[in-house]
Formats: structure tokens, C-alpha cells, sequence
């Protein structure tokens, strides 16, 4: 079955950030499922895929750089869009190496993250999935 609206998977051990994400991408017409840890995410993705990834770096567990390794180990093409507080250059680079769309720092701007997000869907290899709704259909 064919969603309308992109899905965005937000992965972050912070409940207060999830919620953020969560509102932002909702108030921007996008379904959001969210999950507390990169183990949570991997599991579901036995019953479906979302259409891009916003995920944290560092959480307890599996951390996001884990997270990515395991999706490309199994050949996701689910698109990754990095978010993160502790910015490392030689973390920045393993996470574009490995294919991350977007590498941001916290806290996030709206735009840029937005502008990430679309840019992400827009560029998923075979990707013929509406990344923005039309304007009058934004606001729920």
C-alpha cells in the first residue's frame, strides 16, 4: 500500500527532542513514527520501512553511526538524516561516508532541517514518493 504522505522514522533518546521532531513534521503534513532507541527502530522495520530517517547519534544502546551501519549491512535505501549534539569531525565524516543526506547539528534549525528532510526524499534512489503536500493541504 502507497502512503500519501511521507513517513518520518525520528530516532532519539531524548523523549523532549522526539516530541519537537514529532510536531514539526506533522504541522508539515509528514506521518512520524518515533522511537526511543536505534534497537526500537531496527525491529519495526520488519512490518514496514518509513520513507526517511532522523537520527540521533548518540544514545545509549546501538548508537546512530551503529544504526546506519546495520541498515546498509541489511541494503536499506531508507535516506538518513543525522541530527546531533556532540559534533566530532571524524564522526561527521564516518556518518557522510556511510551515506548520511544530512549531517545537523542541535539545536536544529526548522528550515535547514526541513529543507534536509525534502531534500532526502527527493533524492531516495527510486524514489517516486511526494515529498511536500500542496500548500492548501499542509495544515491539518
Amino acid at each position: 500500500m502507497s502512503r500519501i504522505r511521507p513517513l518520518i522514522a525520528v530516532v532519539d533518546d531524548e523523549e523532549p527532542v522526539r516530541n519537537a521532531f514529532r510536531r514539526l513534521f506533522r504541522s508539515t503534513g509528514h506521518e512520524v513514527e518515533a522511537f526511543s532507541s536505534g534497537e526500537d527502530f531496527l525491529l519495526s522495520l520488519v512490518e514496514h520501512e518509513p520513507d526517511c530517517l532522523l537520527l540521533d547519534l548518540h544514545m545509549p544502546g546501538l548508537d546512530g553511526l551503529e544504526v546506519q551501519a546495520r541498515l546498509a549491512l541489511a541494503g536499506s535505501r531508507i535516506p538518513v538524516v543525522i541530527v546531533t549534539g556532540h559534533d566530532q569531525p571524524e564522526t561527521r565524516s564516518r556518518a557522510l561516508a556511510a551515506g548520511a543526506a544530512a549531517y545537523l547539528l542541535k539545536p536544529v534549525d526548522e528550515e535547514t532541517l526541513l529543507a534536509s528532510i525534502a531534500a532526502a526524499l527527493a533524492s531516495a534512489p527510486g524514489s517516486s514518493r511526494i515529498t511536500a503536500l500542496p500548500p492548501a493541504q499542509t495544515r491539518l
